[in-house]
């Protein structure tokens, strides 16, 4: 039986500035992205976080239901979570309103009772939840799913201006990235982490640091000088493709969502599929970048454009 992933992490609303100064609105969140990209790859994806009762909720839950993702939780009261977003020469910055909001609306026992009723599969989570005083009930998760048989994703994706005390934000991270089976991080979250001009070449030994963690998979991406990966004792690193970008708004998203699906689509010979696994979530990361917003492909897009 294909192993299902289960994705805990947050669902807002991106509202990019537009020319004229408005704000258009987008949905996003790095997990919800992620859980998208990955059921758009074919994978079976579950969405762990209450949506938002709000409009910008319900339609949250019908573009998960649309791309093959099924919410988990009931819709809570609390209104959805905004982001602000600012996008400069592709490249967006963000600004977040996290208080009182609809994906923080969950409770450790209540996930760790879902996880336990299930097979084990994979849990992601990452991003903005790994902010304090929020990972204490990750970690708490987390460590209960490593103890059910679950196999744990980990997209860093640090938020320095999001963080009160970016100290205290890289340590929280750090120890989640520890109980992580399979992680991706930035060049920008590795300079956070304290990998001093990280490139391309150093792939392997930025990794080897994650593998003598436990971590058995590892992506690490460059922008625009393309990603490397490693599975086990195989590793693989790759250009960018060929793309007329309209921004990278969750490219790398798209890109791990596509890494996830192929693993657990394909779960006996990842280690030998490590150069098209890369390949093919490389191309799903280019026709990401252009569209506007995040809006993964369908499998059958990114075959195609191969």
């Amino acid at each position: 039986m294909t192993a299902s992933i289960w994705v805990l992490g947050e669902a807002l609303m991106d509202c990019v500035a537009q020319p004229d100064g408005t704000l258009r609105p987008f949905m996003g969140g790095s997990p919800f992205n992620m859980a998208r990209a990955a059921a758009l790859r074919g994978a079976k994806v579950g969405y762990v976080n209450p949506l938002s009762a709000d409009q910008f909720g319900q339609r949250m839950h019908q573009q998960l239901v649309q791309d093959g993702v099924t919410p988990l939780s009931p819709p809570s009261t609390l209104p959805t979570s905004l982001a602000v977003v600012q996008i400069y020469q592709g490249q967006p910055s963000y600004g977040f309103y996290r208080e009182g909001i609809a994906d923080r609306d969950y409770t450790v026992d209540v996930v760790l009772q879902r996880l336990q009723e299930q097979p084990p599969g994979v849990l992601h989570t990452g991003s903005l939840l790994l902010v304090p005083p929020e990972h204490y009930k990750v970690l708490e998760i987390l460590e209960g799913a490593k103890s059910l048989g679950w196999t744990i994703s980990v997209d860093v994706n640090l938020r320095p201006k999001l963080a009160t005390d970016l100290t205290q934000y890289v340590a929280a991270v750090q120890d989640i990235a520890r109980l992580a089976d399979w992680l991706k991080a930035s060049d920008e979250d590795l300079e956070l982490l304290g990998f001093a001009h990280p490139t391309r070449a150093d792939g392997a030994k930025i990794a080897s640091h994650f593998n003598a963690q436990g971590t058995r998979r590892v992506a690490l991406t460059f922008g625009a000088q393309g990603a490397w990966l490693g599975v086990e004792d195989a590793a693989a690193h790759a250009d960018v493709p060929a793309t007329k970008v309209v921004d990278t708004v969750g490219a790398g998203d798209t890109f791990w969502g596509n890494c996830l699906g192929d693993w657990v689509l394909n779960p006996d010979d990842a280690n030998l599929r490590v150069a098209t696994t890369l390949q093919q979530a490389m191309r799903a990361a280019a026709i990401n970048c252009e569209r506007a917003g995040c809006q993964p492909p369908r499998y059958d897009e990114v075959l195609a454009a191969n």
